[in-house]
């Protein structure tokens, strides 16, 4: 009686490691969120709205003075308009604004190009909006597609393409010159993109995060996708932001009003605070992340584990077939979570085909004590 896309559809690959390191009392590595609790100034102003303000369904589109936010935020730091009466969506989270996405724009038997490695929601959900993927194979250590790939993926059935950028777990910015190539197809074969850009606020080494809607071609067949959660690095906050030209997004928002129809009024003023008063954070975050990204790459170096270049996100990948390890990723993460101690994620399980079995996925958002420890234990793990 349960849909074949959600029968039998295995625990989270993030659940299992979990639990795991739960269980076994291992540092976790593998799930991605900070040690901390997020910027404190944040948090009381969500505080003080619940106290004080209004705790009744708010607009279904988001909090004008939130909307009014965004729209200022990426202003500032993307050079993007956008219209926050027409052009943004408040969501609750990214997830339920990447399933309003797919349910407003894939009919059955349309074709959706997907890159792995991917995040796991994006399979069930296309499936569920009766899409058929098209998956894109990339590899390390550069994880990048070629005009070649785009070519064989494209078609005419083609509807749709969703692209992680920064991407997770692979930890890179796509390049200019891919926006371009994958701008060409999107308006050669008139296909619409879903831009999970969750991430783009956390890029290191002077990077400048570029969204594919600022690409010429592409401000009126594009769907931007942002997180409060990340941005502001409190990953229980599920407040997401949808973003496109106006008509897009008033199919955006009908699919909305029916999977969550609104987010709580108090995080959507805490996040509307943020993003207007909080503005330091969004340049020292990431050079904190950075920080500890270069304490720990350069722990696993000294340990003899050969790191691929982390350019964004929470996460880099030691390279275990370069480093000597002979298992695969999936066996790797097994025996260190229960044998040594350190949870982290096989990059194969973020493939739905032919899958990298060599690389693992470590989170280096934890405290400068939290990454010496486990990279301890990973240099006992690695002799």
């Amino acid at each position: 009686m349960v849909h074949p896309v959600f029968d039998n559809l295995p625990t989270t690959i993030f659940e299992r490691m979990s639990g795991l390191a739960r269980q076994h009392g291992a540092i976790n590595l593998g799930q991605g969120f900070p040690d901390d609790q997020g910027p404190l100034p944040v948090r009381q102003a969500a505080a003080r709205a619940l106290i004080e303000g209004s705790n009744q369904y708010p607009p279904m589109r988001g909090l004008p003075e939130l909307r009014a936010a965004v729209a200022g935020h990426y202003a500032r730091r993307q050079d993007l308009s956008l219209d926050p009466d027409t052009e943004i969506v408040v969501t609750s989270g990214a997830t339920e604004a990447l399933a309003a996405a797919f349910t407003a724009l894939i009919s059955p038997g349309d074709e959706v190009v997907l890159f792995q490695p991917l995040y796991d929601a994006y399979l069930p959900l296309v499936r569920r909006a009766g899409g058929v993927p098209k998956l894109v194979r990339l590899a390390p250590p550069h994880w990048r597609f070629d005009r070649a790939m785009l070519e064989a993926a494209f078609t005419e059935r083609t509807r749709l393409v969703v692209l992680n950028s920064p991407l997770n777990p692979a930890g890179i910015v796509t390049p200019d010159e891919d926006l371009a190539l994958l701008a060409e197809l999107c308006v050669r074969h008139d296909a619409i993109a879903v831009c999970d850009e969750v991430w783009e606020a956390v890029v290191f080494d002077g990077r400048r995060h570029r969204p594919l809607i600022t690409v010429p071609g592409m401000r009126e067949r594009t769907v931007k996708i942002g997180s409060a959660g990340k941005l502001f690095g409190m990953t229980g906050w599920k407040v997401g932001f949808l973003m496109a030209a106006p008509p897009l997004a008033k199919a955006l928002a009908a699919a909305h009003q029916f999977l969550t129809f609104t987010t709580p009024p108090n995080l959507q003023v805490g996040v509307a605070w943020g993003l207007d008063n909080h503005r330091a954070w969004f340049d020292e975050m990431p050079v904190a992340l950075q920080r500890s990204r270069d304490r720990l790459t350069a722990g696993l170096r000294d340990a003899s584990y050969v790191v691929l270049d982390s350019q964004g996100t929470y996460f880099l990948n030691v390279d275990l077939q370069a480093s000597g390890v002979t298992v695969d990723d999936a066996t790797f993460c097994e025996r260190s979570v229960v044998e040594h101690g350190v949870a982290a994620i096989p990059v194969s399980a973020f493939y739905a085909e032919d899958p990298v079995t060599t690389v693992a996925r470590l989170c280096f958002a934890k405290a400068d004590a939290t990454l010496d420890e486990a990279v301890e234990r990973l240099a006992k793990a690695r002799r």
